[in-house]
């Protein structure tokens, strides 16, 4: 079935971690044998070509560069202007793989039509380019809110305004606190822009303010839900039903330590643990609970956003495998139209009425 992933680091893996995507995930493993400096090394699951096996041919794709102040303890750039530049290598990246005929940016309602003709036509993938929304995860490398013109133009069409920690424009998990002015500010831009605020990674109190202010569309790209994972990394069922009634969609997130309560990292294991993919639906259906409905939910793995098979479903080796949550929804008693709606008719429905000005 084909299948749309709301969240993939791509060009994270591609420059910071030196993975040439074009390659399949095996021959990535390979290659990495015996390198300690990054804990998922040899064990990633996202590549072009299983993507397409996975018939998974749109994606959203991120631009991400933390800042981070003296004292913050977290990976990341001593300054916004190294963060920017982070970012406009990893464009640099992805318009490399454009001109190579392996992707192909989405930024409006025509180009995503026509990218659903060619990957619904039902020739093989193989030659196929991968479709991907450009998304900022973390506001933190844009300058000055004007930035955000800027990125507008070279094509970016979600921002996360945070990520961990304290952000430069608003908290993001593990921390607390309202926007900023900046952050208002931001989120104003955001909204004359039409740029999709992506609500994943804000803390509680920047979430509420941010649902204030904000007019525009609302998504939560890779998120799960904290009545069954107790972390502040997920969304409450409060926060999760204002995000229905926006009319967003939540991508259900394949991070092993959001989709059971007690991981430890780096101890933990996926087998002991039993996650697998049903924890998944798990967490899709108690979304449905609290809607009513199919409508409000999708696939937005986070595969491969630091963690690799140590950290995801026992029963996932690759992206590809994503094709086996449709059985798994068809057990739990889901129609066919709401599989379609789960893995790709949701996020389409959400992008049309986005971009039906664009």
């Amino acid at each position: 079935m084909f299948t749309i992933d709301a969240h993939l680091d791509l060009s994270m893996n591609a420059m910071e971690w030196n993975r040439d995507l074009r390659q399949p995930v095996m021959a990535i493993r390979e290659r990495e044998e015996g390198l300690t400096d990054k804990p998922d090394r040899a064990k990633g699951t996202v590549a072009f070509p299983e993507l397409r096996k996975g018939n998974i041919g749109l994606v959203v794709a991120t631009q991400i560069a933390r800042y981070v102040a003296p004292g913050n303890s977290l990976p990341g750039w001593h300054s916004p202007e190294q963060a920017w530049a982070q970012t406009q290598a990893q464009v640099a990246w992805y318009k490399a793989m454009e001109a190579a005929g392996e992707m192909v940016m989405i930024n409006n309602a025509a180009a995503l039509e026509q990218h659903l003709s060619l990957w619904m036509n039902g020739e093989p993938n193989e030659q196929k380019p991968i479709g991907y929304i450009l998304s900022l995860e973390g506001a933190d490398s844009l300058v000055t809110p004007q930035h955000l013109e800027t990125a507008y133009q070279y094509g970016l069409r979600a921002v996360g305004p945070a990520h961990y920690g304290p952000g430069r424009y608003a908290n993001g998990t593990d921390a607390t606190g309202r926007l900023n002015e900046q952050g208002k500010l931001l989120l104003k831009e955001m909204d004359r822009l039409n740029i999709i605020l992506d609500a994943t990674h804000l803390c509680d109190d920047a979430f509420w303010d941010a649902m204030d202010i904000f007019q525009g569309p609302v998504w939560a790209s890779h998120n799960n839900c904290r009545a069954l994972v107790n972390h502040n990394r997920q969304f409450s069922d409060e926060q999760l039903k204002v995000l229905i009634e926006r009319g967003a969609v939540i991508g259900g997130a394949l991070d092993a330590w959001m989709m059971v309560p007690n991981w430890v990292r780096q101890q933990s294991m996926p087998e002991t643990m039993q996650c697998n993919l049903e924890k998944l639906i798990d967490h899709l259906d108690h979304i449905c609970q609290l809607a009513g409905n199919t409508l409000h939910i999708g696939i937005g793995t986070d595969l491969d956003g630091a963690f690799g098979k140590e950290q995801c479903p026992y029963d996932l080796e690759t992206i590809a495998d994503l094709q086996k949550i449709p059985h798994l929804l068809s057990q739990r008693g889901y129609a066919a139209a709401d599989i379609e709606n789960i893995m790709h008719g949701n996020w389409l429905r959400f992008l049309r009425k986005a971009w039906k000005s664009l």
